[in-house]
């Protein structure tokens, strides 16, 4: 603790001192926005250098109207104003010498007092490049008309979802995944769950965070992908409807509606939708087994069919309340119901040393599952000025409600057809997750353009997981001793954290420290065969970032950038329960409370020229890796969570916005990247390392007369993770959309893997006296038809702020 308190003591001293230097120079440029003497709430003020036109600031003005623009130097300026509904404003020059000015009253006129209906502007770019985020706008792609969340991020440059809906993120797992700057507060399976009945209809843009600042919780060794939905905050009302029917193996259809209303001080908001999924899988895993003489002993072919149809119901719904000009009360409510049923066939077969069949096991696997989350959050946010002083505060509660209900009906043949011997095992999986988190989070501007930011946070889980099995034979169940149990877990994690940032002329500085304590407790009680057993982890950690950039040219068409963080990877909830979930009679998984949490430095530099052309050199130390691990007890493949021990990524990408015409506009992302893992496992040493190459292209064309297209792709070779060597794999996509209805609606027919490659395959290494490798078949190639309709009438109102306190917990709840 003493190291930890000189550290904060040191970054403190250092803000003190940069912020009594920023409060000493520069002058003041205030004024009023009017319309017939009534103020104007939220129009965009850009302060402009008269000498060459280049924007010098900008800023929103307050809901009375006024703005301010701080620490200003000399020299001759004028003001350009847009807001809604009004006409653009160019103002007179005006100089600043060595005093601060208020400006005239400024009046905007009128356009048009309502905009009938809701309409689409412009077409934003596919991807945007910041100095700590990339952005990846949603709706700009025709062929995400249909898709959900999960096959969204698919399309987002450097990101990677595998068969089981696992994401990495620039090669690297163990990224954390939030909602609207909250986090998802579920496991991996959960969250697949959950971003498949998410529609893109309800999606409005994805931030890639390789190095989020200290703002955001440390969880997430590969960073944090954030996932922001649609909200409007107009004045009015205005709603938007999507209607979606694809059809792949089977049929599946989604629907949703956005709506937004604000009169006077209230704020209400919804977002609603439906989503029905029948999906279709076939999964091939071949084993040869060796004697430890290397001999060959048996072989082993498993082939799973999955049909898993799922039906899922979403609702946002928040209001939001202004009791004054600069303080708002918000309150917001999450649900979803998920539930699903599956009957999977599994046909597995033995073959003896001269390759004939042996025996053979058709089992078949019956499930229902369900998966019900609610949450609420109250926030607040108060500003203490014009200059932007501000402090906010989020207070949520979670619960998560998921189970599931298995048979499992394994007969054994001989080849013949002959039935040798039949088992039945059944189980019963229930589980529950309570999570209360609460934030605080300040912010200052300082003169000489900088601002000073602090923040506050705390959280606590509670999760109670039961795994009851049971044997079954002739209609009466019997306990299963060896699997069954009962897992509980708390944990409690309070942070807090310093940043800074302070622009120069040409250069620019942002540095922050966070701090987080955590504190976890598991207790797995026993039963009638296994004593109870448990564990508790303690430990506090610092993760302190920088950003470094440097404009090469005036202009800052020309940028360079560095940046440095350390992250932490927490195991997930369900990771930690040692209880065994039977996949099939000859798979399980196990996890493991002994996993320790992963760390990762991360060093990055890039250069970018305009919004056109952003290179980046990306070098990434991991140290305790996570990964999923195979080893075998007996003839059963288990798959369980372990440290490896260390990982090295170095990752090169290149991000290209083109417009070839004027009708044709590409994005192009190229990355490569070198994964090398080195550690110990079952079988002994691992030390593995793969070059691998993933890219991205997307097309745009603009045909005329509301007419429009899209071709797009990816392509990924091989590479490692842990034990895992995949091959070669991508889609083509393409898409057609025809504005209708006066440009209030659309029709969009898109087609996903239209060549059916995307196709998930590999093997598993360093399992003893055995080779194994797997390959999916998929039912990605899907064509879908959507209609979407918007309505609604508006006015001028001032975006709203993010809001959540949750951070890292729900990403890791089961």
């Amino acid at each position: 603790m003493k190291i930890i308190k000189t550290a904060l003591s040191t970054a403190w001293a250092c803000l003190t001192l940069n912020f009594a230097m920023a409060q000493s120079t520069g002058y003041q440029i205030t004024g009023k926005i009017t319309n017939h003497n009534k103020p104007i709430d939220g129009a965009t003020v850009n302060l402009v250098a008269a000498k060459d036109s280049s924007l010098i600031k900008t800023l929103v003005c307050s809901a009375n109207g006024s703005f301010a623009f701080d620490n200003i130097k000399n020299g001759s300026y004028f003001i350009r104003i847009t807001a809604i509904g009004f006409g653009n404003y160019s103002g007179a020059l005006f100089n600043i010498e060595d005093k601060s000015i208020n400006l005239p009253v400024i009046q905007l006129q009128t356009t048009s007092t309502e905009l009938k209906e809701v309409s689409v502007a412009g077409q934003k770019d596919f991807v945007e490049q910041k100095i700590d985020r990339t952005i990846v706008n949603v709706n700009a792609l025709i062929s995400n008309t249909g898709a959900n969340a999960l096959e969204v991020l698919q399309k987002a440059p450097g990101v990677v979802v595998d068969q089981d809906g696992n994401i990495t993120f620039k090669g690297k797992s163990g990224v954390m995944v939030m909602i609207d700057d909250k986090p998802t507060y579920l496991s991996a399976a959960n969250l697949a769950t959950y971003l498949r009945s998410l529609p893109s209809s309800a999606l409005d843009k994805i931030e890639l965070m390789d190095n989020p600042p200290a703002k955001y919780d440390a969880a997430g060794t590969a960073g944090v992908i954030n996932i922001k939905t649609k909200k409007n905050t107009i004045r009015g009302f205005n709603a938007s409807f999507n209607s979606t029917y694809g059809i792949g193996f089977y049929g599946r259809w989604r629907e949703s509606l956005n709506m937004n209303y604000r009169v006077d001080k209230v704020n209400i908001f919804a977002n609603i939708s439906y989503n029905y999924n029948q999906t279709y899988r076939k999964l091939e895993i071949d084993r040869d087994y060796f004697h430890p003489d290397g001999s060959p002993d048996y072989s082993f072919k498993d082939i799973s069919i999955f049909r898993p149809t799922n039906t899922a119901y979403n609702a946002k719904v928040g209001a939001d309340f202004f009791v004054s000009p600069n303080t708002t009360w918000g309150i917001v409510f999450t649900g979803g119901l998920f539930h699903g049923r599956d009957n999977s066939p599994v046909y597995s077969s033995f073959y003896n040393t001269a390759s004939m069949l042996d025996s053979a096991i058709n089992t078949q696997n019956i499930s229902r599952n369900k998966f019900d989350n609610g949450g609420i959050n109250l926030n607040y946010s108060h500003k203490f000025d014009t200059t932007g002083t501000a402090l906010t505060f989020d207070l949520d509660y979670i619960r998560d409600i998921s189970g599931s209900n298995q048979t499992f009906i394994n007969n054994t043949l001989y080849p013949g057809g002959t039935l040798i011997n039949s088992q039945t095992i059944a189980n019963d999986l229930p589980a529950f997750i309570n999570i209360y988190a609460a934030k605080a989070d300040f912010s200052k501007p300082l003169k000489n353009d900088g601002k000073f930011e602090a923040g506050i946070k705390s959280s606590y889980v509670n999760t109670d997981n039961t795994a009851n099995y049971f044997n079954v034979a002739d209609g009466v169940s019997t306990i299963n001793y060896d699997n069954t149990n009962r897992f509980l877990y708390k944990e409690n994690i309070n942070a807090a954290y310093l940043n800074y940032n302070k622009n120069f002329k040409r250069f620019g500085i942002q540095t922050g420290l966070r701090v987080e304590n955590t504190n976890g407790k598991g207790h797995q009680l026993g039963n009638a065969q296994k004593p109870d057993s448990s564990f508790v982890n303690h430990y506090t950690n610092l993760f302190p970032t920088i950003y470094l950039s440097y404009k090469l040219d005036t202009a800052g068409h020309n940028t360079l950038a560095g940046s440095y963080g350390r992250r932490i990877g927490r195991a997930s909830y369900g990771q930690l329960n040692p209880f065994t979930d039977i996949v099939d009679k000859f798979t399980q998984f196990r996890g493991n409370p002994f996993l320790r949490p992963e760390f990762t430095d991360q060093y990055k530099l890039s250069y970018s020229y305009k919004s056109l052309l952003n290179i980046s050199l990306l070098y990434n130390y991991v140290s305790d890796v996570q990964n999923e691990t195979i080893f075998q007890d007996g003839n059963i493949f288990v798959s369980t969570p372990g440290n490896i021990g260390y990982q090295k990524n170095i990752d090169l990408s290149v991000n290209l916005n083109l417009q070839p015409t004027k009708w044709w506009t590409s994005n192009v992302y190229a990355e490569v990247y070198r994964n090398r893992y080195k550690g110990m496992l079952y079988s002994g040493e691992v030390d593995q390392a793969s070059n691998s190459f993933s890219g991205n292209a997307n097309n745009q064309f603009t045909l005329g007369k509301g007419w429009s297209a899209e071709l797009s792709g990816f392509f990924r070779t091989g590479g490692v993770s842990g034990q895992f060597v995949s091959i070669p794999t991508g889609m083509v996509n393409s898409g057609l959309q025809k504005k209708i209805l006066k440009d209030k609606g659309a029709l969009k027919l898109s087609i996903n893997d239209m060549f059916k490659t995307f196709t998930p395959s590999g093997r598993i290494n360093n399992i003893a006296n055995t080779n194994a490798s797997y390959h999916n078949y998929l039912d990605v190639r899907v064509t879908t038809l959507s209609f979407t309709y918007s309505f609604g009438k508006t006015l001028n109102t001032p975006p709203k702020r993010k809001v959540g306190s949750a951070d890292d917990e729900q990403g890791r709840a089961h």
